[in-house]
């Protein structure tokens, strides 16, 4: 049974390196009937298939195209296929399924920016095989979004369940929303990377999209040091005083509830997040530790400032786990439920 011709546009879910986690996750929710309506998964249904079986999954994966009306009923799983390049055992990386990974992720781009689907949510993939398949330049999807999609600057935001549904009325900051500055980079080449210009780039595509896409008319952002104390007055460094201040100053001249620079060993606690609805921090694990730790398995991945909706999970492709039955839904359903909810928020 297909879905009518007016059903909505559908969530594409790139289910990731094949050797992890993403396959089983997208057939655990479809087994549960927890994905969310109007979805479909990106990769090869002969796979997710034999991986069905394997974990003894009442999923029946369903080939259709973007474009197509959905297969529908218990059990189904529409997937628009794109073929491994190579046979895949769980929990066993090979770079010949690198531009497997790749395809799949062009597959669901194509289908947003041809208005064939609403959004995308992606599964984890493995950077380090990615590279050794001859993808020398990949440095996560947020960078490759960002590139495929030809804009200049993007913004990681991770988010807990609780904050994915807060809104100002019941009180906004209680739970951790939280961009980052910079992203994938090695933490020597941080310091240099935490320019003026990026943090007031970064800082207006979060304010932006927490208005349009979250719904939230007058964002209140907290910002962190980048050094211990956040500077200590100078005496544990100067990036404080000489970039991170006078970028916030000029943000507040434009408008933005714009908050600190505060030291964020303080900044992460409740008495100071309850009344700002994002923490802005200066580089990966300095929010995403810290973040991963109040919600970890519950909460999402979005990519902010893109031309589309991508949202993810919070956690990598578990290698250790593939195969086994055991890894939680519980994030991608998360993200893919966010998915959904955003694209409604931008349509709307």
């Amino acid at each position: 049974m297909a879905e009518s011709t007016d059903a909505p546009l559908p969530v594409a879910i790139t289910t990731g390196e094949p050797a992890g986690i993403g396959p089983e996750l997208t057939l655990s929710l479809a087994a549960d009937a927890a994905l969310p309506a109007a979805s479909v998964a990106v990769g090869d249904p002969a796979m997710l298939a034999e991986r069905a079986t394997a974990l003894g999954l009442e999923v029946t994966p369903v080939v259709c195209r973007p474009g197509e009306p959905l297969p529908a009923g218990p059990g189904v799983l529409p997937v628009w296929p794109v073929a491994l390049r190579a046979p895949c055992t769980p929990g066993v990386l090979d770079p010949a399924n690198a531009g497997y990974v790749i395809a799949t992720l062009q597959a669901a781009v194509a289908a947003c920016r041809a208005g064939q689907a609403a959004a995308m949510t992606t599964a984890p993939l493995h950077k380090g095989v990615i590279i050794d398949g001859g993808f020398s330049g990949f440095t996560g999807h947020t960078e490759w979004l960002r590139d495929a999609c030809g804009v200049h600057e993007v913004v990681m935001l991770l988010a807990t369940d609780r904050a994915l549904h807060a809104s100002r009325a019941d009180g906004g900051g209680a739970d951790l929303r939280v961009a980052l500055v910079t992203t994938h980079l090695p933490l020597r080449e941080v310091a240099d990377a935490v320019t003026a210009e990026r943090i007031q780039r970064v800082a207006r595509i979060l304010a932006h999209d927490l208005r349009d896409q979250f719904g939230i008319a007058a964002p209140r952002i907290a910002v962190c040091g980048l050094n211990p104390h956040a500077g200590e007055g100078g005496h544990l460094g100067r990036e404080e005083l000489d970039v991170v201040i006078p970028a916030l100053d000029a943000l507040r001249a434009e408008g933005l509830d714009i908050r600190g620079p505060y030291p964020a060993d303080t900044l992460f606690t409740p008495r100071h997040l309850a009344g700002v609805d994002a923490v802005l921090a200066m580089y990966h694990d300095q929010g995403l530790a810290v973040l991963k730790y109040a919600g970890f398995g519950n909460a999402a991945n979005i990519t902010l400032g893109l031309p589309l909706v991508r949202t993810s999970v919070d956690h990598g492709t578990a290698l250790d786990l593939a195969g086994k039955g055991v890894a939680s839904p519980s994030s991608l359903g998360v993200a893919v439920a966010l998915a959904r909810r955003l694209a409604d928020q931008r349509a709307g």
